[in-house]
């Protein structure tokens, strides 16, 4: 199962566009809302999440995925159950994927030490042990991180492409209009 988490004050384009893409190519997402059920974002657009995190359990996660947003992603980098999920979902060899401030997230626990990574300019300092790339998408091994809200297409169609393979993301691609 792939897992979006969305918190209060998150970056509606960069949850939204990757979250679409990675339905319209039939991969089964699941979002959950940090702190509950209805998350508002960093533009007052109100989105209704599939589970709280409180009802999040699963032990063997594919993805995880964090948008970006401030402050969404302080509420993510303060939530148990987010780094519950990027732990087990590590340890099982699933992907972790963050957009713009929330590779902080990753960065802070380790998840980016000797990977290449990318992030919103003026978070470089939080992805700890990476090198950082300047790249709008990185994607390395099991780790795929974006640069902000312009790039959400890409970072969504990356995800498709981690989770079926290129041909999947390039057919999407041109199903949607992206080139």
């Amino acid at each position: 199962m792939i897992y979006m988490f969305l918190a209060n004050g998150f970056e509606e384009v960069e949850a939204l566009c990757p979250l679409d893409l990675l339905r319209r190519a039939g991969l089964q997402v699941t979002t959950v809302g940090v702190g509950g059920e209805m998350v508002i974002g960093a533009h007052g657009i109100a989105v209704q999440a599939d589970v709280p995190e409180a009802m999040f359990r699963d032990n063997n996660p594919e993805m995880v995925i964090l948008p970006g947003g401030m402050p969404g992603t302080k509420h993510l980098d303060a939530s148990r159950t987010v780094e519950t999920a990027l732990h087990v979902t590590a340890a099982k060899g699933g992907y972790l994927a963050a957009i713009c401030a929330a590779p902080m997230v990753l960065g802070k626990r380790g998840y980016l030490e000797g990977k290449r990574a990318t992030c919103f300019p003026g978070f470089e300092e939080y992805l700890q042990g990476a090198t950082v790339e300047s790249q709008r998408v990185v994607r390395d091994g099991r780790v795929i991180t974006a640069a902000g809200m312009g790039v959400a297409m890409e970072f969504g169609l990356a995800l498709v492409a981690a989770m079926k393979g290129q041909e999947a993301a390039d057919e999407l691609r041109r199903a949607v209009l992206a080139d």
